[in-house]
C-alpha cells in the first residue's frame, strides 16, 4: 500500500527532497512517526512518501498536484493544509481567503476523485495554538477554526476521511505549555507530532488497513 502525505510545512518537516525515494524524505514530523509505526509492524507491506513543502497554500497544492500526487498514484493520500492560508494573509497579504480556500479544496478533491476515483482520501483539520508566532492572533485563531470547518464540508462532499487534531492538542497543551507540542503555536515538536501521527494511525487502522 503506497501512503502519500500532501501538505505545508508541518508535513514536510524538513525531508531531503534529494532522497525522495528513500527513507531520508520523510523528515522529521508526522509522516516520519505514521511510517515508523507502519513500516516496523509490517515490513514490506507500506510504501511512504512525504510530499509537504514548506510554505504552501492550498493553492500551491493544485499547482503541483499531478506531478506530486497524481503521477504517483497513492492507495491513500493524506491531505493537511490551511494555516498558510492565513498565516502568509497577516505576514504579507498573500494569503487565500476562506471562500477561495473552499472552493479550491472543492476543486482539488473532485479533480483527484475523477483521476484516482480507487484512493482513499484522508483531510486532516488544520490547527493552531498560541504560541511566539500567533501570540498577537486574535481573530486568525477564529479563522482557523473557520478554515477547518470548510475542510470538513468538503471532505464530506467527497467522501474522505476527516482527521480532527484541534481538540486533542488543545487537550495536550492544557496540560503544559502549548510550545511543548507546537514550537511557535503552528510547528508541532517531536511530541506534537507524535500526537498527530497516533491521531492518524487510530483513524487509518479503524478505516482503511
Amino acid at each position: 500500500m503506497k501512503i502519500l502525505f500532501f501538505g505545508d510545512s508541518i508535513t514536510d518537516a524538513n525531508r531531503i527532497r534529494e532522497y525522495d525515494d528513500m527513507i531520508y524524505s520523510y523528515g522529521c514530523g508526522y509522516p516520519s512517526f505514521v511510517a515508523a509505526e507502519l513500516q516496523s509492524k509490517f515490513p514490506g507491506e507500506y510504501e511512504i512518501i512525504n510530499r509537504g513543502n514548506s510554505g504552501n497554500r492550498i493553492v500551491d497544492l493544485y499547482a503541483r498536484i499531478k506531478s506530486d500526487v497524481w503521477n504517483q498514484k497513492p492507495d491513500v493520500l493524506s491531505i493537511l493544509i490551511g494555516i498558510n492560508d492565513i498565516w502568509h494573509e497577516v505576514g504579507n497579504q498573500n494569503g487565500v481567503d476562506l471562500e477561495r480556500y473552499e472552493k479550491m479544496y472543492d476543486i482539488l478533491l473532485n479533480d483527484t476523485k475523477k483521476v484516482l476515483p480507487n484512493t482513499k482520501l484522508i483531510v486532516c483539520e488544520p490547527f493552531v495554538l498560541k504560541g511566539t508566532a500567533t501570540e498577537t492572533w486574535t481573530t486568525e485563531i477564529e479563522l482557523v477554526k473557520e478554515y477547518a470547518a470548510a475542510a470538513k464540508r468538503v471532505a464530506e462532499k467527497y467522501g474522505a476521511y476527516y482527521l480532527p487534531l484541534q481538540a486533542m492538542l488543545d487537550k495536550a497543551a492544557a496540560a503544559s505549555k502549548g510550545e511543548y507540542f507546537l514550537s511557535d503555536g503552528v510547528h508541532p515538536t517531536a511530541a506534537g507530532a507524535k500526537l498527530i501521527a497516533d491521531e492518524w494511525l487510530k483513524l487509518f487502522n479503524d478505516n482503511i488497513r
